[in-house]
């Protein structure tokens, strides 16, 4: 099986996925803050990120190779499992709190 060598465009387009999928972990506190080198949790700020992602995936429907369109789903959905987690314990730590 040979690997498909990835255009230009195609790069930069993964790698734009990547930012904003980074920005949303990070904004998440899934990861640390590179700047701050903290964990940092703004939920709505992972919304927006999450919402820029989903804005391009429906946008860009039909006009992606399948590797742009596979990886844009895949972070799209890591993202969103993730923001659940992060509500669920959001959730929690009010009822544990009251």
């Amino acid at each position: 099986m040979s690997e498909k060598t990835l255009t230009k465009d195609e790069q930069l387009f993964l790698y734009l996925v990547s930012t904003f999928q980074s920005s949303a972990l990070i904004a998440m506190g899934r990861i640390k803050n590179p700047m701050s080198d903290t964990i940092e949790k703004n939920l709505d700020q992972a919304t927006f990120y999450i919402s820029l992602l989903d804005t391009i995936q429906k946008r860009t429907m039909g006009n992606l190779s399948q590797e742009e369109e596979q990886f844009l789903i895949s972070a799209v959905s890591d993202l969103n499992m993730n923001m659940i987690e992060e509500k669920q314990k959001k959730q929690l730590d009010k009822k544990a709190k009251a």
